[in-house]
């Protein structure tokens, strides 16, 4: 299975690490340590020391509750960052819902947009079927931002998040998009429950079924904060790294993690045990 992207064709036959760039002074994960262009370069390249395959750039907060961030903001931050990322070799992710902020990353080279919105803002939709190569992720959101959390789902989360998925991949490949360029995200912490983010995880398998590789966000995310007792995200390295294998273990291409290099030598674990199985099972 493979991701087609601007520029990249991405082999999902082993785990791939999408590393968090938040250029941003208000992200719930790292305070704003990566809110300068300088410092958000920086850590791109310590990203990809520690192994990240792809690098996610993001330049407004989706914590719960944050306000919006006005385009021209947004622009001021993320473009120094994507000018600079796009030069170390890899896939570049914008991470924005704002068609503007799309168009003009896209015009740069980038390779994938990552959506909460699932390219439902005006004119997104048509921008993404315009493009004839840029790969997306399409994430399920409950409301928004603003109120997600203060008003979450009612009811059984998984075939809710899947119809959702399925509507919006469908609505794409009918635009003439090709399946190749689109991934999935159930949207782990976006107006959902502590329990039913859990159970998009233990039924992930349900999600496998839409015929599209799944992205996975776990990292430090607010329900592990719940179950753990963690309550600062920076303190939730391990219970991310769980959640990123448990979510690599039941299917999952992509994980999106703020801690690379935790993540990979889980993941070399599970591979190396994996490898066994199979020599196992070819030996009987």
């Amino acid at each position: 299975m493979f991701w087609q992207t601007t520029r990249y064709r991405i082999d999902l036959s082993t785990p791939q690490i999408m590393g968090i760039v938040n250029v941003t002074p208000d992200s719930f994960s790292d305070g704003g340590r990566h809110a300068k262009a300088n410092a958000a370069l920086l850590h791109c390249e310590r990203l990809l020391k520690d192994g990240a395959h792809i690098l996610d750039i993001g330049g407004e907060s989706t914590r719960p509750g944050s306000p919006p961030v006005s385009l021209e903001e947004e622009l001021a931050r993320v473009l120094p960052v994507l000018h600079g990322a796009l030069t170390l070799g890899v896939p570049v992710s914008i991470d924005s819902y704002k068609p503007e902020v799309m168009r003009v990353a896209l015009d740069l080279g980038v390779d994938i947009l990552n959506d909460i919105w699932a390219l439902r803002q005006q004119g997104a939709e048509e921008l993404m079927a315009r493009h004839p190569a840029c790969g997306v992720c399409l994430m399920h959101m409950h409301r928004d931002p603003q109120t997600m959390q203060t008003v979450p789902m009612e009811g059984d989360v998984v075939p809710q998040v899947h119809g959702f998925l399925a509507e919006s991949a469908r609505s794409l490949r009918a635009r003439g998009v090709a399946p190749e360029r689109i991934v999935l995200d159930a949207g782990i912490g976006f107006g959902k429950t502590v329990a039913q983010n859990f159970a998009l995880l233990a039924r992930q398998n349900e999600l496998l079924d839409l015929g599209y590789p799944l992205l996975a966000g776990w990292s430090r995310k607010s329900s592990l904060g719940a179950v753990t007792g963690l309550a600062e995200a920076a303190e939730r390295m391990v219970p991310s790294v769980a959640a990123a294998l448990l979510a690599v273990e039941r299917g999952a291409a992509i994980v999106r993690v703020h801690d690379v290099r935790e993540t990979i030598q889980a993941l070399q674990v599970l591979e190396v045990t994996r490898a066994q199985e199979k020599k196992e099972n070819n030996e009987q």
